[in-house]
């Protein structure tokens, strides 16, 4: 199996959010750090890192997730999917 990413917009991500398997995930990419999203089989998990401290935050629906996101993204981030 290889490794594979593409990037993505942010209007896509809520439509990669709701189809998100336990084997992907999405990085977020901001001049401040990374944000790592995966899905477990209950709830999101968001691991915000920066300057070698991470951060855990886990939130049940998409719609949570999404409205904590928005503070995150900024203009200039870059969203990927993995």
């Amino acid at each position: 199996m290889t490794y594979q990413e593409r990037s993505i917009s942010k209007d896509s991500l809520e439509k990669f959010l709701r189809s998100l398997d336990s084997d992907e995930g999405i990085r977020i990419d901001n001049e401040s750090g990374h944000v790592f999203i995966n899905k477990t089989s209950k709830r999101y998990c968001i691991n915000i890192s920066n300057d070698s401290k991470d951060e855990f935050i886990y939130k049940d629906t998409v719609q949570e997730t999404i409205g904590f996101l928005r503070d995150i993204i900024t203009q200039t981030s870059k969203i990927f999917v993995y």
